[in-house]
């Protein structure tokens, strides 16, 4: 019987409005009498609080404030309730007129001031009931300040699933200081004086903030010992709350992006992605669909891989072939005509290309070859290759198998095709990342194994570096290496303790060093020299082209091809490859 439920809910509000109708009504004579009612007047009492309590009732189920749960009752259902008075009693007043000797004696003005009192008796109730309710919830839910006022802002102020917002602080001086559902917003400066103060157990960072703010706001709430943050995110065009993730601290969230002039390069293309299901090709394939490319071929040699991104743009063509196979990739191109290829395929593991350099040479410089060549012999409009930081003073095969390929898409005859390599570091959460290993790892209790406590990578989110590979080649005209700005280089060391603080196991959870696999060194680059030209994009750069005769890199590609030891072919190619065991 006390088990809540929809039917419950109604019943008792329909049971309390028609008391308050009542009370509202007999006080409305009193006041205009001056509590002294003459009996004459009450002839017509009854018949006036049935029609009237009727009325009420059918427009406030007409506008659904009987189905709102009182916990939800805000500003929006206060409206819908004077609206619902306003018509019921109109209507009243209407049948007053047409039958007015119903009604004899009855004064006007008690009419008017019965619509005031009931309002503010049954919008009070609900309200009340609110309060009471969110007041006992509020002693079982987590405690949290919000960071950041923004539109999103108010949802959460009555959201309170598992926490209630107790304190708000925002960086905006013309907003500090101001009440927000009767909370003051402090500045951001006083956020550890506003947590202690309050017993701040959670946070939700509410608005985009610059990632070394960010990363400022989650060390100062660490300290203070307050692990579980959250921070508001776009999902599928809307705002929702997730938990604050390494990606988000380290995120760089570029601001020349001119996403129009990417749109106007895809839209209506063919265009071919090769590598179309790994982790950089698979995301290029959503950005092109997402810019209206009117057809997209998706290649890859992983029937796993084509399969889910083919689950995720049912639209595209899937073929399944290696990059290395040119009689197939000839007949590929010579049926689908692309007007852009992206070229993504590459082996990028670097101890796995150290042990199996016959099939990483094979795949990164004769697949790739093959994709330039069909791509010049097809009149392909453009073809965008990606490369890595790893190609830039290279100490694996795996580099230096990159670097080989963007010497070729430098001085190859392009004839009609516009050729560029765009070279960018590590993107987080890829295939063979560190993100992942290190999740796994912390969710198995530790250690966590970094391979050296010097070591540093450039890391980028794979949709910026994405976006920002489509823009490099809106302005290119063939023959450039363009660079991604990466920021500054990340210590894996820090970013291994970032992740475990982000689980709150500092004190359970070890870094182990394992030592440098073979190839690996600590710090990447991204350039062969300073002499980098800036394009229009503070974010895209243009190293300068080295010069190679392309009928000898020809032939040195087929010698690199067949040679047993392919270190030293490579080396022939790359004079700067110095390859490293270990440290």
């Amino acid at each position: 019987m006390i088990t809540p439920s929809p039917l419950k809910r109604t019943l008792f509000f329909i049971i309390f409005d028609i008391l308050f109708s009542l009370l509202s009504l007999w006080l409305a004579y009193n006041l205009r009498f001056n509590f002294s009612i003459e009996a004459q007047y009450l002839q017509s009492f009854s018949l006036v609080f049935i029609l009237l309590t009727v009325l009420k009732i059918g427009m406030i189920a007409y506008f659904h404030i009987y189905q709102i749960s009182w916990r939800f009752v805000s500003l929006i259902e206060a409206k819908k309730l004077i609206y619902a008075h306003m018509i019921a009693y109109s209507i009243f007043v209407l049948v007053y007129y047409i039958f007015p000797d119903y009604f004899v004696p009855f004064p006007r003005s008690v009419l008017i001031i019965d619509l005031f009192l009931s309002i503010l008796f049954i919008g009070i109730f609900r309200m009340a009931k609110r309060l009471i309710v969110e007041g006992e919830q509020n002693r079982h839910l987590t405690r949290t300040v919000l960071i950041g006022v923004s539109p999103f802002s108010q949802t959460l102020l009555k959201q309170q699933d598992d926490f209630y917002v107790s304190a708000i602080v925002d960086d905006k001086s013309m907003i500090i200081n101001s009440f927000i559902s009767n909370l003051q917003v402090h500045g951001i400066e006083s956020l550890e004086n506003v947590c202690k103060a309050n017993k701040i157990d959670a946070a939700i960072i509410a608005k985009t903030f610059p990632h070394d703010v960010l990363n400022n706001l989650y060390s100062r709430l660490n300290s203070l010992g307050i692990y579980d943050i959250r921070i508001v995110s776009l999902d599928k065009k809307e705002e929702q709350l997730k938990q604050v993730t390494v990606e988000d601290l380290l995120a760089r969230h570029p601001k020349d992006l001119e996403l129009d002039k990417i749109e106007a390069f895809i839209k209506n293309k063919s265009i071919l992605i090769t590598g179309a299901g790994g982790s950089i090709g698979s995301e290029i394939v959503r950005q092109c669909e997402k810019f209206g490319a009117d057809r997209l071929t998706l290649v890859d040699s992983s029937e796993y891989n084509l399969y889910q991104i083919g689950q995720q743009v049912e639209d595209a063509d899937l073929r399944l072939l290696n990059v290395t196979d040119r009689d197939i990739l000839e007949k590929l191109f010579e049926e689908v005509k692309p007007q852009i290829v992206i070229h993504a395929a590459a082996y990028k593991h670097v101890p796995i290309c150290e042990n199996n350099q016959e099939i990483a040479v094979k795949n990164n410089v004769l697949g790739t070859k093959n994709v330039i060549d069909c791509s010049i012999a097809h009149e392909v409009s453009k073809l965008v290759i990606i490369s890595t930081d790893k190609a830039v003073r290279p100490t694996n095969v795996m580099g230096a198998t990159k670097r080989v390929t963007e010497l070729y898409a430098q001085n190859v005859d392009a004839k009609k095709t516009e050729i560029v390599a765009v070279r960018f570091g590590n993107v987080l959460g890829s295939s063979g990342s560190v993100i992942p290993k290190f999740k796994e790892q912390i969710e198995a209790g530790g250690p966590v194994t970094v391979t050296h406590p010097d070591i540093t990578r450039y890391f980028m989110l794979i949709p910026e570096a994405c976006q920002l590979v489509l823009q490099t080649a809106t302005i290119a005209k063939g023959g450039e290496l363009f660079i991604l700005d990466m920021g500054e280089p990340i210590k894996i060391v820090d970013l291994a303790q970032q992740m475990i603080g982000l689980y709150g196991k500092e004190d359970e959870i070890d870094i182990v060093f394992s030592g440098l696999r073979p190839g690996e060194k600590l710090y990447e680059e991204l350039l062969l020299d300073e002499t980098e030209q800036k394009t229009k994009y503070s974010s895209i750069f243009i190293a300068n082209s080295t010069r190679y005769d392309i009928e000898k890199l020809d032939y040195d590609i087929k010698v690199l091809l067949i040679s047993s030891d392919k270190v030293k072919a490579l080396q022939k190619i790359v004079p700067e490859f110095t390859r490293k065991n270990s440290l």
